[in-house]
């Protein structure tokens, strides 16, 4: 009797969170499927299936809470007592990292909140819509302190020498450690496939809206239509121009089949008819260029209208959206409108950051591979050089991830090669560590060997 009442006590908090987290996906995932609905009619030419995929992603991640709990109470006595001793910890940890790049960020935008109209609502906006990308970034450092504090505390207090004498291999006593580095991962991977990096371009558009200004999608775009020999020089798209809001400073370029100039139109602004297809250029300034003639320029008066011109502002802005800013869905219908489009831009960034997409989540287990068998001690020695050394290569993890983003991102590297090199090199490394902590032999000599002389 007291056997099912136990069971059943710890399979409350699951269901309690397996409750919750539908209530939650109720609210999101409506909105979150209007918001794809919304962005394929924008966005006609967008990837279908990846946009359909956003609600059901959202949902995962609302249930994400009850499955740790759920495979917490799988888990056995001394499971679910390392699960404590890192959960609190890694709170604790999260929180503080969250507080102080909230004191250093506010700090640095505080003139910006000042010019707002209610300042406390625009931080609240502000800071909530960062949210997504804000936790992405903390998670790796959240972890790695975490494992470091949790683990050499057990050491210290001999708690997993006793495990290990007990016939618990070093393996089986991290394994809870192991599963929450792919539970965090898993989060990662839902938070980057859309929300992270749309949190981070709509903080332009927050800050604009309470300043009561217009906010501005993309600046100074080019794009090229090679079939139709048209160049298009668009000065500003506003964040609104799929809702008819008109593009500022338009210039379309046209040349003959042996590439002179045929002519040329200039317009204060641009407006597209959905319905019509139809272009229509205010204030706008028109140049003739006939073979061996002089130019005849013409200032219009009327607006301008042209129906025979198949681009739309979707297309036209694509080679002005910048590509750290685009989830997986609109960078797989990025890439798939320059396949067919043609060579409107360099799509090194957009492939580099498709697979950095993918790739960044896994930094969470990465960085467990790593911090796990240096957290742990078993000699006299502390964890100093342990955690010292588990710091030193998690910089390191985070400063090649970067300088091989960068190498991608100019077609130095292949993109797959760019984004995934730091996490495989650093994850065989990790495991090599797991090997020489799992066989006995002290990890402080890897950095004895370095130094010269002390071989």
């Amino acid at each position: 009797m007291n056997f099912s009442r136990n069971h059943l006590l710890r399979f409350l908090l699951p269901l309690a969170l397996a409750a919750g987290g539908a209530a939650v996906c109720a609210m999101l995932v409506p909105g979150e499927t209007a918001a794809v609905q919304e962005q394929l009619v924008g966005f006609p030419d967008s990837d279908f299936q990846a946009h359909h995929a956003r609600p059901l992603i959202l949902a995962g991640l609302c249930f994400l809470p009850a499955l740790a709990a759920f495979l917490h109470a799988l888990g056995g006595t001394l499971d679910r007592y390392i699960t404590r001793q890192f959960a609190g910890i890694f709170a604790i940890c999260l929180g503080a990292l969250l507080m102080i790049w909230l004191l250093m960020d506010m700090a640095d935008k505080i003139g910006e909140f000042r010019e707002t109209q209610d300042v406390l609502t625009t931080i609240v906006k502000f800071y909530s819509a960062r949210s997504p990308a804000v936790l992405l970034l903390l998670l790796p450092y959240s972890l790695l302190l975490a494992l470091l504090y949790a683990l050499g505390k057990l050491s210290g207090s001999r708690e997993i020498i006793a495990m290990v004498q007990a016939g618990r291999s070093v393996i089986r006593i991290t394994l809870p450690l192991i599963l929450a580095g792919l539970l965090f991962s898993l989060l990662g991977l839902g938070l980057n496939y859309q929300w992270a990096p749309a949190a981070e371009s709509n903080v332009d558009k927050i800050l604009a809206e309470a300043s009561g200004k217009q906010a501005t999608e993309a600046t100074h775009v080019l794009y090229r239509n090679a079939a139709n020999r048209r160049l298009w020089m668009i000065g500003a798209f506003p964040e609104d121009y799929q809702k008819g809001e008109p593009l500022r400073d338009v210039e379309v370029t046209t040349t003959r089949a042996d590439k002179t100039l045929e002519s040329r139109l200039y317009a204060k602004r641009a407006f597209w008819d959905r319905a019509s297809r139809r272009w229509t250029f205010e204030e706008a300034v028109t140049g003739n260029y006939p073979p061996k003639q002089a130019p005849v320029f013409e200032t219009h008066a009327a607006p301008v209208t042209i129906d025979a011109w198949s681009e739309t502002p979707w297309q036209l802005i694509k080679p002005g959206l910048s590509a750290d800013l685009l989830g997986i869905p609109d960078l797989t219908s990025w890439l798939k409108a320059w396949s067919k489009n043609g060579q409107f831009a360099d799509p090194s960034p957009y492939l580099t950051h498709w697979h950095y997409r993918w790739a960044l989540p896994f930094a969470c287990i990465v960085t467990v591979l790593l911090a796990t068998p240096l957290g742990i001690h078993f000699s006299r020695r502390g964890p100093g050089g342990g955690i010292f050394l588990a710091v030193v290569l998690s910089a390191l993890m985070m400063l090649f991830s970067n300088i091989s983003l960068a190498l991608g991102e100019s077609g130095t590297l292949r993109p797959e090669h760019a984004a995934w090199f730091p996490n495989i090199a650093f994850s065989l490394l990790g495991l090599y560590l797991f090997h020489r902590r799992i066989s006995g032999q002290p990890i402080y000599l890897i950095l004895r060997r370095l130094i010269p002389g002390n071989d």
